[in-house]
């Protein structure tokens, strides 16, 4: 890695989530976006004439850049484990779109390679670094809805058939409700309480095969693999307590519901799938009528509004100045382990103790701009 200047950087996976990305990583002066890689090379090539990348090919020849330092992993999650570790092997350091993978084996398979190569991994979301999250962090710990004591998240709708061209991965092992949505929800969790202790769960499949709705292949039937819909309870080691609805068997609509309840008021997030939004907070009626409207107080932020890439960008900046970056492969793989185990949990319809644990997550420096040049 070059002691100055834009750190390098290179994707491997061009499908719809790249646009994001890369729209983002190619706005940010601290990084420079070398090649896009897919399978599909055409897919790749199209991806980078997009976005102004100079280059395109497979994944091979994205690991292969002298250039690129961090490979970021934008697969379907059953490659996610493979892409990363090949990535490591070929010293690149690794950020990985969720989950880190589709199991704990894998997960720390690839988190063993990368301390044994002296190279860091990131996990998303990403969304915990927004000003959102951030904003809510500051405010649990001023103390200003007293000590958290318990969250409620709902994520909700008739499920991705609708409106994905190809949404099989979707309903495959590693993905469904649980696994394509829960990390944003369980890592926001994570920010706000802290580590996770055991966790219950039940679950179903509304309908075992699916049709695609949308696109070329409209009318296509497949199988689906995993729970549809899954009720969670989450106990964390500081006392906190959660309950989370993910579904996509519901026709009603009712996503990015995340509400932390304390000893002296309630506070209201936005959809923790975006960075930004305002951050709510309510200790009841100013009369003290249980039955009066509550009066809410929106928490400001001086944090710079930014867009998927930002965990990219901060891992970046903590490899040039030594620092610890703060979407870890520890929180992934925390995070990771609190999904299995409410898969577990599930299928045996027992209470399921974590066997991970994590450390105090960092926050995000709010003195610096996301699209300030730094390195």
């Amino acid at each position: 890695m070059r002691a100055h200047g834009p750190v390098g950087v290179g994707l491997v996976g061009a499908g719809n989530i790249s646009d994001e990305y890369l729209r983002s990583l190619t706005s940010f002066p601290d990084l420079q976006v070398h090649i896009v890689g897919d399978l599909d090379t055409g897919r790749a090539r199209a991806q980078a004439d997009r976005h102004g990348v100079p280059r395109s090919g497979t994944a091979a020849d994205v690991l292969a850049h002298d250039d690129v330092d961090i490979v970021v992993n934008l697969t379907v999650p059953a490659a996610h484990a493979d892409v990363s570790s090949r990535a490591l092997t070929a010293g690149k350091h690794v950020w990985s779109e969720k989950p880190l993978a589709v199991d704990r084996d894998s997960a720390l398979s690839v988190l063993d390679r990368a301390a044994a190569a002296g190279l860091r991994v990131g996990v998303a979301p990403d969304t915990v670094l927004g000003p959102a999250v951030q904003s809510a962090r500051r405010a649990l710990a001023r103390g200003d809805i007293g000590r958290p004591l318990s969250a409620q998240t709902v994520m909700q709708y008739a499920g991705p058939d609708a409106w994905h061209p190809s949404p099989e991965f979707l309903f495959a092992r590693g993905a469904g409700p649980l696994f394509d949505m829960g990390p944003y929800y369980i890592t926001t969790l994570l920010n706000l309480f802290g580590p996770a202790e055991r966790v219950a769960a039940m679950g179903s499949t509304g309908r075992t095969v699916r049709t695609i709705r949308t696109g070329d292949r409209a009318g296509t039937s497949f199988d689906v693999a995993v729970p549809t819909h899954v009720s969670a309870l989450v106990q964390f080691a500081g006392g906190g307590v959660s309950q989370s609805v993910f579904s996509f068997d519901s026709p009603l609509r009712r996503t990015g519901v995340v509400e932390i309840t304390g000893t002296e008021g309630t506070m209201v997030l936005p959809d923790p799938n975006a960075f930004n939004g305002d951050v709510r907070i309510t200790r009841g009626s100013l009369a003290g009528d249980d039955n009066a409207d509550p009066v809410w107080h929106t928490i400001p932020s001086a944090q710079v509004e930014a867009g998927r890439g930002l965990g990219v960008l901060d891992m970046a900046r903590a490899l040039r100045t030594g620092r610890p970056h703060i979407a870890t492969g520890d929180l992934g793989y925390h995070a990771l382990d609190i999904l299995v185990s409410i898969d577990e949990s599930v299928t045996t319809g027992e209470y399921v103790r974590l066997g991970s644990s994590l450390g105090e997550i960092p926050y995000v420096d709010e003195s610096v701009s996301p699209f300030e040049a730094t390195l």
